[in-house]
C-alpha cells in the first residue's frame, strides 16, 4: 500500500522521474527525428506532437473520473508507464518510437492525475502552494536533464542515454508501486466502485460549450486562445528549429532550454508578485502579451544565433501572462464559478496543445523550411545551416513565429476590452449536480482540473 502516508513528496517524485527522463532525450529526439523524415521532419514533428495534443485533450476528463471511482495509484501507474513506454523504441525502431509517441497521447496526462492526487491530501488553502511545488519540480526536471543527455551523448554516444532514461523510468515505475500510497480515501471507494461515468464527465468539450454565456469570460477565453496557440506550437518544434535550422549545437539547445527554464522561473515568481502590486492585474497580461509578440517576431526576422538568445530572455518575461490571466479569473470570479471559469481556460489550452503544433508543422511546409543534411560537426557556429536555410527564405527566416506574433496581437487587442474588476456569471448547475454526486471532501475537483493541470504547459 506504499509508505508512509500520502503526501505531496510522493507526487513531485513521481514527476520529477518521468519529466527528467524524457529531458535526457532532448538532443537524441531531435537527431532522431531529422534521420526519420528527412524531407518534411517539420511537418512531421508537428503532425506527432499535434496527435499526441488532441489525444491528451480527448483522453483527460475521462482518465480523472475514472481515477475518482478507482483511486489515484492505479492511473498514476498507467500515465507514467504509457508516457515512458516509447523511451526504449528509440534505438529499437525510429518508426515505432514516433508512432507510439502519438498513441501515447492518450495516457499522457500525468499532472492530471498527480494534481487530483494533491487536492486528495491538502486542504483548500494549502492547495495552490503545493501545485506550485509540483510546477518547480517540473521545472528543475527540465533545467538539469537537457544538457546532462547531451553531455553523455557527445561523450558515450545516444544509445547510453536511451539506457539511462529507460531506466530511469523504470525506477518511477517500481516507486509508484512500492512507495506510492492511495490517495483516495478507502471510505469513498467502495461506495463508488459501482457509481456511473456519465457522459457529461467524460465529455471534453463539456466546459467549451459554457464560454459564450458571459461576456468577460468570452473575451478572456479568446485572449487565451490566440496567445496560447502559437505557444504550444512554438514549444513542438523551436528546439528542433535551433538545431536544424539555426546550427545549434546539442550542447547549446541544453544550455538554452537551462537558461530559459531558470528566467522564467524568476519571472514567475518575483517579477510576476512586483508587477501585480505596482500596475495591476490586466495590465500585467498586456504587458506579457507585448512581450510575447516581441519575442515572436524576434524569432521570426532572427537568422543569426545571438538574436535567439535575445529573444530567448524577452521569452522568459512573456511567460508571466497565463499566471496573471489565472490570478484574474480567480479574483473576479465567485467560489462556486472558479472551477467553471478555469475548466474552460484550461480546456482551451488543451485544446492548443493539439492544434497549435499541427499548425506550425504546416506552415514550416509551406514555406519549404527544410534541410537535406544535419549541420556540420565541424561547423560550430552553424554557418553551413543558416546559409542553406537563408538561400530559401532570406526575407523571413522563421514563418510560423511571424504568425503567431499577428495571432498575440490579436489576442492583445482583445485584452483590452477585459474589465479589471468585475463579477464572471456562468451557469454551472451541471457541474454542481456532478460534484454533488461524485465528489468528496478532500478533492472538491472542478472538471478542469480532472482536465488538465494550469501549469502544466508554462514556457518552463
Amino acid at each position: 500500500q506504499g509508505i508512509g502516508s500520502p503526501s505531496v513528496y510522493h507526487a513531485v517524485i513521481v514527476i520529477f522521474l518521468e519529466f527528467f527522463a524524457w529531458g535526457l532525450l532532448t538532443a537524441p529526439t531531435l537527431v532522431v527525428l531529422h534521420e526519420t523524415f528527412p524531407k518534411h521532419t517539420f511537418l512531421m514533428n508537428g503532425l506527432i506532437q499535434g496527435v499526441k495534443g488532441l489525444l491528451s485533450f480527448l483522453s483527460a476528463p475521462l482518465i480523472g473520473a475514472l481515477s475518482d471511482v478507482w483511486g489515484r495509484k492505479s492511473f498514476l501507474l498507467l500515465t507514467v508507464f504509457f508516457t515512458c513506454a516509447p523511451i526504449p523504441l528509440m534505438k529499437i525502431s525510429p518508426w515505432w518510437y514516433f508512432a507510439v509517441i502519438s498513441v501515447s497521447g492518450v495516457f499522457a496526462v500525468t499532472f492530471s492525475v498527480v494534481f487530483a492526487y494533491v487536492a486528495d491530501i491538502t486542504q483548500e488553502h494549502e492547495r495552490s502552494m503545493a501545485y506550485g511545488l509540483v510546477s518547480a519540480t517540473f521545472a528543475a526536471s527540465l533545467v538539469t536533464s537537457p544538457a546532462i543527455g547531451a553531455y553523455l551523448g557527445r561523450v558515450y554516444g545516444d544509445s547510453l542515454v536511451v539506457v539511462l532514461a529507460t531506466a530511469i523510468a523504470l525506477l518511477d515505475i517500481c516507486f509508484i508501486l512500492v512507495a506510492v500510497p492511495e490517495s483516495l480515501p478507502e471510505k469513498m471507494r467502495p461506495a463508488s466502485w459501482g457509481a456511473p461515468i456519465s457522459w457529461e464527465q467524460a465529455d471534453p468539450f463539456a466546459s467549451l460549450k459554457k464560454v459564450g454565456q458571459d461576456s468577460v469570460v468570452l473575451l478572456i477565453c479568446i485572449t487565451v486562445f490566440l496567445s496560447y496557440l502559437p505557444e504550444a506550437g512554438q514549444y513542438s518544434s523551436f528546439f528542433l528549429y535551433l538545431r536544424q535550422i539555426m546550427g545549434f549545437s546539442s550542447e547549446s539547445v541544453a544550455a538554452f532550454i537551462a537558461v530559459l527554464g531558470i528566467l522564467s522561473i524568476i519571472a514567475q515568481t518575483i517579477v510576476l508578485s512586483l508587477l501585480m502590486r505596482s500596475i495591476g492585474n490586466k495590465n500585467t497580461i498586456l504587458l506579457g502579451l507585448g512581450f510575447q509578440i516581441l519575442q515572436l517576431a524576434w524569432y521570426g526576422f532572427g537568422s543569426e544565433p545571438w538574436m535567439m538568445w535575445a529573444a530567448g530572455a524577452v521569452a522568459a518575461m512573456s511567460s508571466i501572462t497565463f499566471p496573471a490571466v489565472s490570478a484574474l479569473v480567480s479574483r473576479t470570479a465567485d467560489a462556486d464559478q472558479q472551477g467553471v471559469v478555469q475548466g474552460m481556460i484550461t480546456g482551451i489550452r488543451g485544446l492548443c496543445n493539439g492544434l497549435g503544433p499541427a499548425l506550425y508543422g504546416f506552415i514550416f511546409y509551406i514555406f519549404h523550411v527544410e534541410l537535406n543534411e544535419l549541420p556540420m560537426p565541424e561547423s560550430p557556429s552553424g554557418g553551413s545551416a543558416t546559409q542553406y536555410h537563408l538561400q530559401q527564405n532570406s526575407i523571413i527566416p522563421g514563418p510560423p513565429f511571424l504568425f503567431g506574433a499577428c495571432s498575440v496581437l490579436l489576442a492583445l487587442l482583445v485584452a483590452l476590452f477585459i474589465p479589471e474588476h468585475t463579477n464572471l456569471n456562468v451557469r454551472s448547475s451541471n457541474w454542481k449536480k456532478h460534484c454533488g454526486s461524485h465528489g468528496h471532501p478532500h478533492s472538491p475537483q472542478a472538471p478542469g482540473e480532472a482536465k488538465e493541470p494550469l501549469l502544466q504547459d508554462t514556457n518552463v
